[in-house]
Protein backbone atom coordinates (compact mmCIF):
# COMPACT_ATOMS: atom_id res chain seq x y z
CA UNK A 1 0.00 0.00 0.00
CA UNK A 2 1.20 3.59 -0.56
CA UNK A 3 3.51 4.99 2.13
CA UNK A 4 2.34 8.34 3.45
CA UNK A 5 4.72 10.62 5.38
CA UNK A 6 7.64 8.45 4.24
CA UNK A 7 11.05 9.76 5.34
CA UNK A 8 12.50 9.52 1.82
CA UNK A 9 11.66 10.05 -1.81
CA UNK A 10 13.67 7.36 -3.58
CA UNK A 11 14.67 7.86 -7.22
CA UNK A 12 15.83 4.88 -9.31
CA UNK A 13 17.52 5.60 -12.65
CA UNK A 14 19.22 3.43 -15.25
CA UNK A 15 19.05 1.66 -18.62
CA UNK A 16 19.51 -2.12 -18.61
CA UNK A 17 20.06 -3.98 -21.93
CA UNK A 18 18.05 -7.20 -21.86
CA UNK A 19 18.40 -10.42 -23.83
CA UNK A 20 16.32 -10.57 -27.01
CA UNK A 21 14.37 -13.60 -25.75
CA UNK A 22 13.17 -11.93 -22.53
CA UNK A 23 9.38 -11.68 -22.19
CA UNK A 24 7.27 -9.02 -20.47
CA UNK A 25 6.25 -11.61 -17.87
CA UNK A 26 9.89 -12.17 -16.94
CA UNK A 27 10.48 -8.42 -16.65
CA UNK A 28 7.42 -8.05 -14.47
CA UNK A 29 8.63 -10.81 -12.17
CA UNK A 30 12.16 -9.37 -11.94
CA UNK A 31 10.78 -5.93 -11.05
CA UNK A 32 8.17 -7.27 -8.63
CA UNK A 33 10.13 -6.00 -5.60
CA UNK A 34 9.75 -2.42 -6.94
CA UNK A 35 6.10 -2.36 -8.00
CA UNK A 36 5.04 -4.38 -4.99
CA UNK A 37 6.85 -1.93 -2.70
CA UNK A 38 4.90 0.88 -4.37
CA UNK A 39 1.66 -0.86 -3.43
CA UNK A 40 0.80 -1.91 -7.00
CA UNK A 41 -0.68 -5.20 -8.16
CA UNK A 42 1.29 -5.41 -11.41
CA UNK A 43 4.15 -3.76 -13.28
CA UNK A 44 1.71 -1.86 -15.48
CA UNK A 45 0.04 -0.49 -12.35
CA UNK A 46 3.30 0.38 -10.61
CA UNK A 47 5.39 1.66 -13.53
CA UNK A 48 4.25 5.28 -13.11
CA UNK A 49 6.56 7.51 -11.08
CA UNK A 50 5.48 9.73 -8.22
CA UNK A 51 6.38 12.64 -10.52
CA UNK A 52 4.46 12.99 -13.78
CA UNK A 53 7.47 14.48 -15.60
CA UNK A 54 9.46 11.27 -15.08
CA UNK A 55 9.01 8.45 -17.63
CA UNK A 56 8.71 5.81 -14.91
CA UNK A 57 9.54 2.19 -15.80
CA UNK A 58 9.46 1.36 -19.53
CA UNK A 59 10.53 -1.52 -21.74
CA UNK A 60 11.73 -0.45 -25.17
CA UNK A 61 11.11 -3.51 -27.34
CA UNK A 62 12.99 -2.06 -30.33
CA UNK A 63 16.37 -2.25 -28.60
CA UNK A 64 15.38 -4.61 -25.76
CA UNK A 65 16.23 -2.05 -23.09
CA UNK A 66 14.61 -1.59 -19.71
CA UNK A 67 14.51 2.14 -18.94
CA UNK A 68 13.97 3.26 -15.35
CA UNK A 69 13.44 6.87 -14.26
CA UNK A 70 11.08 6.30 -11.34
CA UNK A 71 10.47 7.77 -7.88
CA UNK A 72 8.66 6.15 -4.95
CA UNK A 73 8.16 7.27 -1.32
CA UNK A 74 9.82 4.88 1.12
CA UNK A 75 12.18 4.07 3.96
CA UNK A 76 15.47 2.25 4.48
CA UNK A 77 13.70 -1.07 3.90
CA UNK A 78 13.65 -0.23 0.19
CA UNK A 79 17.26 -1.41 0.05
CA UNK A 80 16.05 -5.00 0.38
CA UNK A 81 13.77 -4.49 -2.62
CA UNK A 82 16.76 -3.19 -4.58
CA UNK A 83 18.82 -6.28 -3.74
CA UNK A 84 16.02 -8.55 -4.92
CA UNK A 85 15.53 -6.51 -8.10
CA UNK A 86 19.22 -6.76 -8.97
CA UNK A 87 19.18 -10.54 -8.58
CA UNK A 88 16.19 -10.74 -10.91
CA UNK A 89 17.70 -8.43 -13.53
CA UNK A 90 21.02 -10.29 -13.51
CA UNK A 91 19.28 -13.28 -15.07
CA UNK A 92 17.65 -11.18 -17.82
CA UNK A 93 20.45 -8.75 -18.69
CA UNK A 94 22.43 -8.95 -21.92
CA UNK A 95 25.33 -6.76 -20.77
CA UNK A 96 26.49 -5.05 -17.62
CA UNK A 97 24.64 -1.90 -16.56
CA UNK A 98 24.66 0.63 -13.75
CA UNK A 99 21.57 1.71 -11.79
CA UNK A 100 21.67 4.91 -9.74
CA UNK A 101 19.52 5.16 -6.61
CA UNK A 102 19.11 8.41 -4.68
CA UNK A 103 17.42 8.72 -1.27
CA UNK A 104 16.08 12.28 -0.78
CA UNK A 105 15.38 13.26 2.83
CA UNK A 106 11.80 14.61 2.78
CA UNK A 107 12.12 16.14 6.26
CA UNK A 108 15.24 18.17 5.52
CA UNK A 109 14.80 21.82 4.55
CA UNK A 110 18.08 23.27 3.35
CA UNK A 111 16.86 26.89 3.46
CA UNK A 112 14.68 27.02 6.57
CA UNK A 113 15.94 24.10 8.66
CA UNK A 114 18.32 24.03 11.60
CA UNK A 115 21.80 24.95 10.28
CA UNK A 116 23.28 22.21 12.49
CA UNK A 117 20.96 19.56 11.08
CA UNK A 118 22.37 17.27 8.39
CA UNK A 119 20.41 15.80 5.52
CA UNK A 120 19.99 12.02 5.38
CA UNK A 121 20.29 12.06 1.59
CA UNK A 122 22.14 9.04 0.25
CA UNK A 123 23.30 7.86 -3.16
CA UNK A 124 23.94 4.28 -4.31
CA UNK A 125 25.38 2.91 -7.52
CA UNK A 126 24.18 -0.63 -8.20
CA UNK A 127 25.40 -2.93 -10.96
CA UNK A 128 23.68 -5.77 -12.80
CA UNK A 129 24.90 -8.11 -15.51
CA UNK A 130 24.73 -11.66 -16.86
CA UNK A 131 27.98 -12.60 -15.06
CA UNK A 132 30.61 -11.04 -12.79
CA UNK A 133 32.87 -10.18 -15.73
CA UNK A 134 30.12 -8.08 -17.37
CA UNK A 135 29.52 -6.27 -14.08
CA UNK A 136 33.23 -5.64 -13.64
CA UNK A 137 33.41 -4.24 -17.18
CA UNK A 138 30.82 -1.54 -16.52
CA UNK A 139 32.41 -0.78 -13.14
CA UNK A 140 35.77 -0.36 -14.88
CA UNK A 141 34.32 1.95 -17.54
CA UNK A 142 32.62 4.17 -14.97
CA UNK A 143 35.76 4.39 -12.86
CA UNK A 144 37.86 5.35 -15.89
CA UNK A 145 35.38 8.08 -16.80
CA UNK A 146 35.33 9.47 -13.26
CA UNK A 147 39.10 9.44 -12.83
CA UNK A 148 39.82 10.91 -16.27
CA UNK A 149 37.22 13.66 -15.84
CA UNK A 150 38.85 14.61 -12.53
CA UNK A 151 42.44 14.50 -13.77
CA UNK A 152 41.75 16.36 -17.03
CA UNK A 153 41.38 19.49 -14.90
CA UNK A 154 45.15 19.30 -14.43
CA UNK A 155 46.51 17.12 -17.26
CA UNK A 156 45.94 16.68 -20.96
CA UNK A 157 43.96 13.55 -21.83
CA UNK A 158 46.87 12.18 -23.86
CA UNK A 159 48.98 12.07 -20.66
CA UNK A 160 46.56 9.76 -18.83
CA UNK A 161 47.14 6.51 -20.68
CA UNK A 162 49.22 5.18 -17.81
CA UNK A 163 46.44 5.93 -15.32
CA UNK A 164 43.92 4.02 -17.42
CA UNK A 165 46.37 1.12 -17.80
CA UNK A 166 46.77 0.95 -14.01
CA UNK A 167 42.98 0.84 -13.54
CA UNK A 168 42.84 -2.00 -16.07
CA UNK A 169 45.58 -3.82 -14.15
CA UNK A 170 43.62 -3.53 -10.91
CA UNK A 171 40.50 -4.97 -12.52
CA UNK A 172 42.54 -7.71 -14.20
CA UNK A 173 43.93 -8.68 -10.79
CA UNK A 174 40.40 -8.81 -9.41
CA UNK A 175 39.31 -10.93 -12.37
CA UNK A 176 42.21 -13.34 -11.87
CA UNK A 177 41.23 -13.74 -8.22
CA UNK A 178 37.66 -14.57 -9.19
CA UNK A 179 38.48 -16.90 -12.05
CA UNK A 180 40.09 -19.33 -9.61
CA UNK A 181 36.63 -20.22 -8.34
CA UNK A 182 34.21 -19.00 -11.03
CA UNK A 183 33.80 -19.42 -14.77
CA UNK A 184 32.85 -15.88 -15.72
CA UNK A 185 33.58 -15.30 -19.39
CA UNK A 186 35.89 -12.70 -20.84
CA UNK A 187 38.23 -10.52 -18.80
CA UNK A 188 37.10 -6.87 -18.53
CA UNK A 189 39.34 -4.76 -20.70
CA UNK A 190 39.84 -1.20 -21.88
CA UNK A 191 37.42 0.05 -24.51
CA UNK A 192 39.57 2.92 -25.70
CA UNK A 193 41.82 5.70 -24.52
CA UNK A 194 41.30 8.12 -21.64
CA UNK A 195 37.74 9.31 -21.37
CA UNK A 196 36.13 6.16 -22.77
CA UNK A 197 33.55 4.26 -20.77
CA UNK A 198 29.96 4.35 -19.64
CA UNK A 199 27.97 7.14 -18.03
CA UNK A 200 27.46 7.65 -14.33
CA UNK A 201 29.65 8.45 -11.36
CA UNK A 202 30.10 8.52 -7.64
CA UNK A 203 28.44 10.54 -4.93
CA UNK A 204 29.28 14.22 -5.20
CA UNK A 205 28.60 17.00 -2.77
CA UNK A 206 25.13 18.47 -2.39
CA UNK A 207 21.84 17.12 -3.67
CA UNK A 208 21.93 15.29 -6.98
CA UNK A 209 19.39 16.46 -9.58
CA UNK A 210 16.88 13.95 -10.85
CA UNK A 211 17.55 12.53 -14.30
CA UNK A 212 14.96 13.02 -17.02
CA UNK A 213 14.99 11.29 -20.38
Amino acid sequence: MPRYNAPFEIHVHGDVPLRSDVSFEQIQEALKPLWKYAGAKSLADGATSTYEEEPGIRFEQKDHTLQICWTVPGDEDFRQALDEMCMGLNELSDRGAAIEVTFYDTDFDEEEGDPDEESRDDFLMLFVGPNPAAIMQVQRDLLVEDVVNLMERHFDGAELGGVVAEIDRLFSDRFDALVNSLEIGKRPRGTGGPGSGGSGGGHGGGRRPRHLH
